[in-house]
């Protein structure tokens, strides 16, 4: 049997890795400053998540949500306590995308409609509804149908001529748009946003699967606007390679057995995986050190006037060029064994674990200064 052929593939085989940097089957080191789409926020093979899961490994692996599981109660204490949202409730789950499917269902439950409100350039899974929500018909087959519309990002009038319809459960926005060119929604569209949901009894979804856990020098990317979300989708920083997602769900949603379920979330090892994060981010003060290096990087980066623009917070950061940056990124990967991402066809994107440092940036630096 063969592998299904969708993902293109670079010419290059991790066998190893620690904090930022990956090792190849060629035993090539690569800085790594993709973090595998966002993924890795604590570092590679960090030691205290390593010993977490092994420890709980040689426990008990997994059981059913069925039984008592301390540790998810555990992970949804600190999680509260990190981000400041001691009152809302957890919904664990696997991935991003069965997040922001769970979080669009239960804002339908909650308002009795069924309408979507989202932005142009949005990415909010490949799953049944969550694809049919995000912006690139490419993606979405025939099945994936549901009743979405989309408008401009930062567009207050567009938004409330939508709401005022009355038929639309839910406004979802990342909170920075990863795959759509690492576009920051205003603050002021933010705050503005919550009143119009408020105001015509829908409800604000904050997509932070790819821009939460600190990233962008934050614990979420929407705090600086002060509101507070109906519901907020994490995923991707959140396990630190282990596959889970979850749900933050504010006091006004009161939860049925069976209304939401899943078979794998909140299982053990992604319940110490998860923990093993929080603790690391906070004692090593990682939120901090994302904002200060993200900033470093940002404000050296847009020194290189070769650059068309540089969009970001923290280190979600995005490098417009005017050109198409496949050939960029082959150079930095295999000239100077750098790993980056892309989003469009001219944006380099950068995502690194949040323990990036100042060497580790400075080298970034003057190698892309270097090829640009």
């Amino acid at each position: 049997m063969d592998l299904f052929d969708v993902y293109p593939l670079m010419d290059t085989t991790p066998v190893k890795a620690k904090d930022c940097y990956v090792w190849d089957d060629k035993n090539n080191k690569y800085l790594d400053l993709y973090g595998g789409h966002a993924v890795i926020s604590i570092g590679h093979s960090h030691p205290e998540y390593v010993n977490k899961i092994t420890k709980q490994l040689s426990k008990i692996g997994f059981y059913s949500n069925s039984i008592q599981n301390p540790l998810q109660k555990e992970l949804a204490s600190k999680l509260g306590e990190m981000c400041g949202l001691t009152e809302y409730k957890l919904f664990l789950c696997n991935s991003g995308a069965e997040a922001n499917e769970n979080a669009l269902k239960l804002a339908s439950f909650h308002t009795k409609k069924d309408r979507i409100l989202t932005f142009n350039k949005a990415f909010h899974g490949r799953t049944s509804v969550a694809v049919a929500a995000t912006d690139n018909p490419k993606i979405q087959s025939k099945i994936n149908t549901h009743n979405v519309t989309f408008i401009n990002l930062n567009d207050s009038e567009a938004v409330e001529k939508e709401l005022e319809k009355g038929d639309v459960c839910a406004v979802i926005i990342e909170g920075v748009q990863g795959i759509g060119g690492v576009r920051i929604p205003q603050k002021k569209f933010l705050t503005n946003l919550s009143y119009l949901c408020k105001k015509y009894n829908s409800l604000l979804i904050l997509d932070e699967i790819q821009s939460g856990y600190g990233r962008t020098g934050s614990f979420f990317a929407y705090e600086d606007s002060n509101i507070k979300p109906d519901i907020i989708t994490v995923a991707k920083g959140m396990g630190n390679g282990f596959p889970v997602g979850a749900v933050l769900i504010s006091p006004q949603f009161k939860p049925a057995h069976g209304m939401l379920g899943t078979t794998f979330g909140g299982n053990y090892l992604a319940c110490a995986a998860s923990i093993a994060v929080l603790d690391v981010i906070k004692k090593e003060n990682l939120i901090k050190n994302a904002k200060e290096i993200g900033d470093y990087l940002i404000n050296e980066l847009v020194k290189n006037k070769k650059i068309k623009e540089v969009r970001g917070k923290g280190l979600m950061i995005g490098i417009e060029m005017d050109y198409p940056v496949a050939e960029l990124r082959k150079k930095l990967r295999e000239d100077k064994k750098i790993f980056t991402g892309v989003s469009s066809t001219n944006i380099v994107r950068v995502l690194p674990p949040l323990t990036l440092s100042k060497e580790m940036a400075n080298y970034f630096i003057e190698s892309f200064n270097s090829i640009t």
